[in-house]
């Protein structure tokens, strides 16, 4: 391995929260495309022969492959892991970044039997799931790992704009994310970077599972979608790849809705 990446740089892609949904998903299209891949994820050892099952999905595209099973928002763990990136791809440099990160709290605003909001899960959950790409991104540009154009990719959801019950720390984040990714659109391109988000229709990933009345979510969604279905990791995948191609680098700065008309009624 040591050798071929010696031999010419290499295009990687780096994503953060890869092992599941949205991001394993974008991990798999993306290998597809011929990019190397860096996974950075949070599990369970209970989890690993499921997860592994799946990385090696993506090492079967004849791809370079790494994972780091680590926490992204924590700042040592963060920094300690980009220099071990840094190692790792050599001459090779990083042309697409992807944060799936989904770490946050689903609890409501009022409740008289169940925990309700306090002013550090707003906190965590913004940390995590919005300012964290940006403390990534801001690394890896200190470290002049980027290429020369690069993609960076968040996903976002219609709850950005919309009240969803227990869901208000999380579409604190998601409004948080999307102005980031403006400013890093705005502040970044001298620099070759592209940063836009996607606004995913709703998606049967673990993460949507976990909010409280998900099944009504669900029910409403297809009904809604002119299409009558819910949006698929892949459909998202997609989605990514296109953004991630020479055709697609005056796209920056925006949301791409990709929730096959489910948002318009």
């Amino acid at each position: 391995m040591k050798e071929y990446l010696n031999k010419k740089p290499q295009f990687w892609a780096l994503i953060l929260g890869g092992s599941s949904g949205l991001g394993l998903a974008s991990a798999k299209r993306l290998a597809e495309d011929g990019y190397n891949i860096i996974i950075v994820h949070r599990d369970r050892k209970s989890d690993f022969p499921k997860i592994e099952s799946e990385f090696d999905k993506i090492r079967s595209h004849n791809i370079h492959f790494k994972n780091f099973n680590i926490d992204a928002t924590n700042t040592e763990k963060r920094n300690s892991t980009v220099q071990a990136i840094k190692e790792l791809i050599k001459n090779g440099q990083i042309k697409v970044l992807v944060n799936s990160i989904a770490k946050g709290n689903l609890k409501p605003m009022i409740s008289d039997d169940s925990p309700t909001l306090k002013n550090q899960d707003f906190h965590l959950t913004i940390d995590a799931m919005a300012i964290c790409v940006y403390d990534w991104t801001k690394l890896i540009i200190d470290l002049n790992l980027f290429t020369e154009d690069t993609r960076i990719i968040s996903f976002t959801s219609e709850g950005n704009a919309r009240a969803w019950a227990n869901y208000a720390a999380v579409s604190a984040a998601k409004a948080a994310l999307e102005a980031i990714h403006r400013n890093m659109a705005l502040e970044f391109a001298p620099l070759g970077i592209k940063a836009n988000c996607i606004q995913a229709g709703i998606t049967e990933t673990n993460s949507f599972k976990m909010i409280p009345g998900s099944d009504v979510l669900k029910k409403n969604a297809i009904e809604r979608n002119p299409n009558g279905r819910l949006t698929t990791p892949k459909d998202i995948a997609n989605v990514v790849s296109l953004l991630c191609r020479e055709e697609a680098k005056w796209i920056t700065g925006t949301i791409i809705k990709a929730d096959g008309g489910e948002s318009l009624q």
